[in-house]
């Protein structure tokens, strides 16, 4: 693929789009950063740009020069039903303006609860408003490819981790009370394995669907490690911060209560059956087109969050 011209990481702020923005850096390619205020962490030479890519004409903005879009924005999770679709369809419509390719930072809320591993074929299941808008988004930017007004890509990944990962589900939430030597409390159950995506696992694999042709028209579920659950990942972070282990749960009914007083755990209730059953990703598509892909082991990964999150 020609990848000349800027590559344009949308949501440049955040734990994915972050970690993209190192990735590309990392080639030596010329890489836009485009958030909201125009600043952050990034690596020397990568060009920072202030963009409300909720309008259209901030998003046409963004994307001009791009040769490929990375999507990796996303709203207050609280807002998602309102300000999620209109700002992938600004990004979508700045991306065709620019003639770039798109490459959409996905989750897998799509499939709603699984009864066993996921892959690209799992049926779309979703019930919840959160879910509902992620088919509706990831169906409207494959139509828009197979329309041909633009070339799209989807990344699908489960909760993340790693560094400037502070606001996956298990980011801050866990990694503060951690270092602090307080309670963790893990969501639904200790024991259902879990996928979760290392960061910088993800940005190489998005950058990889960015690259290829292949790729293009397509779901791809991104590699991650072996599958754990709470309790073993839990073990690893106190291990690696030489802490005893203090674990809790947060289970359903004491969700409720609090999402009573704390919209953010409202919304948690949604997709809490993530960690109430196993919740397992397969990305063995990915590997077949594009491998062989080998993930950052669980602990290594482990070793660089915590190092990163006690740094800041």
């Amino acid at each position: 693929m020609n990848v000349a011209g800027d590559h344009v990481v949308i949501g440049a702020g955040g734990g994915t789009g972050s970690a993209v923005v190192r990735e590309l850096a990392g080639r030596g390619l010329r890489v836009r950063a485009v958030t909201r205020s125009g600043t952050g962490d990034v690596p020397e030479g990568v060009e920072q740009v202030a963009a409300d890519a909720g309008s259209p004409e901030g998003a046409r903005q963004a994307c001009e020069g791009a040769a490929v879009v990375y999507h990796c924005a996303q709203p207050a999770y609280t807002k998602w039903a309102e300000l999620f679709p209109p700002l992938t369809d600004a990004i979508l419509a700045g991306a065709a303006a620019a003639g770039a390719k798109l490459v959409f930072a996905d989750n897998l809320y799509v499939y709603g609860p699984p009864d066993g591993p996921m892959t690209e074929d799992t049926p779309q299941r979703a019930r919840g408003r959160k879910g509902r808008v992620r088919i509706e988004m990831a169906n409207a930017l494959l139509r828009a490819h197979a329309d041909g007004r633009l070339r799209v890509t989807i990344g699908r990944a489960s909760d993340y981790y790693g560094p400037r990962g502070t606001t996956s589900t298990v980011g801050e939430s866990i990694m503060k009370p951690l270092l602090r030597d307080k309670r963790v409390r893990w969501l639904g159950s200790l024991d259902q394995p879990h996928t979760l995506n290392y960061l910088e696992d993800m940005a190489r694999s998005l950058v990889t669907l960015g690259e290829r042709a292949e790729a293009d028209g397509q779901v791809w579920h991104l590699p991650a490690a072996e599958p754990l659950t709470g309790r073993q990942f839990l073990e690893l972070l106190f291990e690696e911060a030489g802490r005893a282990p203090k674990i809790g749960v947060a289970s359903r009914p004491l969700i409720r209560i609090g999402g009573v007083f704390n919209p953010l755990l409202r919304e948690l209730n949604e997709t809490l059956y993530q960690f109430e059953r196993p919740f397992v990703s397969d990305s063995s598509r990915f590997q077949a087109a594009f491998g062989p892909f080998e993930p950052t082991p669980h602990r290594a990964a482990v070793s660089r969050t915590v190092d990163w999150f006690r740094r800041r």
